[in-house]
Formats: structure tokens, sequence, C-alpha cells
């Protein structure tokens, strides 16, 4: 594997690889193969959609379809390794860096994807902040397993002085820019997307010494980051699993939206929900549409924390717990940020103590589109819990410190495209 330019920095150590991407003569339409990233294609009509959009749709290699995880596994294994035969994916001639860039209307983001070490001194240089389920990381290693690849990139986020983007990697991309894309789509969502590779060593050696100051916390992708770290645990180095596949954002040039996850409880009605809360919260019912009853949302949850029930045809703001009984639910031992997180609050008040919901997929599923979650709730019976999203500053800080949120506290995008560009670990 490429090592060129690699450093023993205590930061952010970044390489080029070379890129694994489809070959617009053999499939037409970029944006009917890519997929959003696989926890978002989270119901079976999204994957459905996605499958039919093309047949060499990513989400065949990313979420195989079969009876059993090992058979679903080899299929991806079997899938990638015809389309290479085929043709219909191939590996960029040399090693490179890569530009990417996401723009819909006022939104944009730029960054650059390139192989991370996943050294032991990069675990306390990438910060994570939400805990994982160890089913889901052993998921994804069995599949990266058999696949030899990473299928796609984690979004990582660090951010440098104002004055640093005269020179490193924002000095670099806003010059790659200017050039013309390697490839360029634009996905259903509206996104347009772009691509540029950065071979020169000159810009390679300015990218690296930028980041090799810095942190990244991650902004989306736990899962993989645990499974990157898994694997290369498993393998001997020097070897290609030593690196994961990464997407590297300045958001102090290019700032991330944070959106919450909200969460849908199956066996729990409205009604339920509502007579178990009492008098433990102040709860009121709010008018909608989904927008107002939205906005009044985040006004109160700039006062305590609050979320809103959906189900039964109506919006009901649940606000102000009662000390004592946070006092009563919430750890001690850990900084007063994360006790009054809300999503703290939900778990261990809410969950935990008054609904006694487990934390399971039978009980729960958390489900990033607002509209959804309320029309599921609606449609099927149970409760929409609708979250406001954390400040990423937050965020960062309790990384900081070493302290994970809540799994699926915070939705950070947009996110990367998934299929623009792969990392076959044999090249």
């Amino acid at each position: 594997m490429n090592t060129a330019g690699h450093t023993d920095a205590a930061g952010l150590d970044l390489i080029p690889f070379r890129g694994v991407r489809y070959v617009p003569e053999r499939v037409g339409n970029l944006a009917a193969v890519t997929s959003p990233p696989y926890d978002v294609v989270v119901r079976p009509d999204g994957l459905l959609h996605l499958e039919s959009a093309d047949p060499h749709n990513i989400v065949r290699l990313i979420l195989p379809q079969a009876t059993t995880p090992a058979a679903r596994n080899q299929q991806a294994a079997d899938t990638l390794r015809d389309w290479l035969a085929e043709g219909i994916l191939a590996p960029d001639t040399e090693p490179s860096l890569y530009v990417y860039e996401q723009r819909d209307g006022d939104i944009l983001q730029r960054g650059v994807i390139g192989a991370l070490r996943l050294s032991e001194a990069a675990e306390g240089v990438v910060l994570p902040h939400e805990d994982v389920m160890p089913h889901v990381v052993e998921d994804r290693a069995a599949l990266m397993r058999a696949t030899s690849a990473n299928l796609e990139p984690l979004l990582l986020t660090y951010r440098s002085d104002g004055d640093d983007h005269a020179k490193g990697p924002i000095a670099v991309i806003e010059r790659v820019v200017r050039r013309d894309p390697l490839l360029a789509t634009t996905t259903e969502d509206g996104f347009h997307h772009r691509l540029w590779p950065v071979t020169d060593p000159v810009e390679i050696t300015e990218i690296q010494s930028g980041l090799a100051a810095h942190q990244a916390l991650i902004a989306d992708g736990h899962h993989r980051w645990a499974t990157n770290l898994r694997l290369r645990a498993e393998h001997p180095a020097p070897s290609a699993w030593d690196y994961g596949l990464v997407l590297l954002v300045d958001t102090a040039r290019y700032p991330l939206r944070v959106r919450a996850i909200h969460r849908y409880l199956h066996r729990l009605p409205v009604s339920e929900a509502l007579a178990a809360i009492g008098d433990s919260f102040r709860v009121r019912e709010v008018e909608g549409p989904l927008d107002h009853a939205l906005a009044v949302l985040a006004e109160a949850a700039a006062e305590s924390n609050a979320f809103l029930l959906a189900g039964d045809g109506a919006f009901h703001l649940v606000d102000r717990p009662a000390p004592d009984l946070l006092a009563r639910t919430i750890r001690d031992d850990h900084p007063e940020a994360w006790r009054t997180l809300d999503a703290t609050v939900l778990h261990s008040t809410l969950l935990d103590h008054v609904w006694r919901v487990p934390d399971a997929p039978e009980h729960i599923a958390y489900i990033h589109d607002t509209e959804a979650t309320v029309e599921k709730a609606e449609r099927d019976g149970g409760t929409a819990v609708l979250m406001h999203p954390v400040r990423e500053e937050v965020v960062r800080d309790l990384a900081r410190q070493g302290v994970t949120m809540p799994r699926k506290s915070t939705s950070f995008g947009p996110k990367p495209a998934t299929g623009l560009v792969l990392r076959g670990l044999a090249f």
C-alpha cells in the first residue's frame, strides 16, 4: 500500500490511496448508483428503491440481501469481485487524496477524502461522542472482512484557526475546486456532488502538514470507526488494515448541519406515554403544523429539557422535568453538560424510569427524518419522540473530556454520498 507522505505526528495522519470508482461509461447515470450511508437506509422501501434505481447501485455492497449473515457477506464479496472484473468499478491509476464537495442552495461542504492511520495514538486523536452497539460492529466487521474494502467513508470534523486558511487543507481545497472535477453528479435529494483528485506531492504534503496538528470529532460513522479499530487489531502490522477511509471537514470554514435523530416507540401509545409522565414534567398540547410545533420545541429546549410527542393526531410538548426526578434518575459521575443533555434525560429518566422501555430494536426505532417519524407513529399507533438538535460545540467539548453521549444523539450532515469513491485494501 502507498504510504507516501506518511508522518509520525501525534495528530491526524492522512495518506493517499488508489480510489475505486464507478466507470461512468458502464453505469450511465452516476447518481443512480449512489446511496446514503448504510444506517440511513433503514426502511425496506428505501432499500428497494435504491436496488431498483440501477442494477449496480452501491447498496448491493453495503446492504446485501440474503437469508443469513454469512450469505449476505459472501454475496457482497462476489458482487464486488464481479463488478471489478467486468469493469463496472475500477481503481484509479495512482494514489490520491480527493477533494469532495457537496452543495445544495446555501449549503456548501468541502473536505478531503483519504486513508487515515488507525494507530494506538489515533484513538486519542479521533474523538467518538456516542456509544456503539456491539452487534452492529460485528456485522460491519464481517462485511469488511469478506469484501476487503472500505465501502464508505466516515465523516470526521476538525476546527482550524481562522488564520490557517492561507495554507494547509483549506488552501489546497480552494485551489483544487477551480479545476475540472473528476466527476460531478446530482443526487435525487438535490445535492450536487463533485470530486477532484490531489496527486501533486507538494499539495499532499500541505494537506498532511495542516492536519497533523489537529484532533477530529466523529460526526458520522461511530460503528465504522469501531469496526476499523477491531479489524486493525486482527491483522499484523504493517498492513492496509492500519488505515480507514474518511472524509475530513474543517467546520471553521464549512460548518455542518447538526440535526436530531428521533425515536419511535413501537409498543407505547401516546395516551399511555402521557399518563405515565403525570406531573413529573410539564405537558402541553401544541398546535400544528409540524414546522410550528418544532419551533415551539426549539423555544422550550433553550430553557430546559424538552421533547415533542406525536402519534395521536396532535403534538404534545413535554418539558421542565421535576428537579428531584432528575436527581434520582441521572447519574452524577458525569459532567453537567452530559447530565443536562436531552438524550440523557430521555434515556435515563423517561425511557428507563418513567416508561420502562428497553433500548432494543423491537421497542425503539431511531429515525432521522422528522416527518417519517410522525407518519410512522400515526400509522402504527406508537409514540414519536421528536428531539431538538445538540450544538456541535457541546458534542466536541464532551468528546474531548472522553465522555460519550447516548447513542444516536446527533445527526451531522450533509453526509457523504456512498459510492463515489471506495478503498480496496488490495490496491
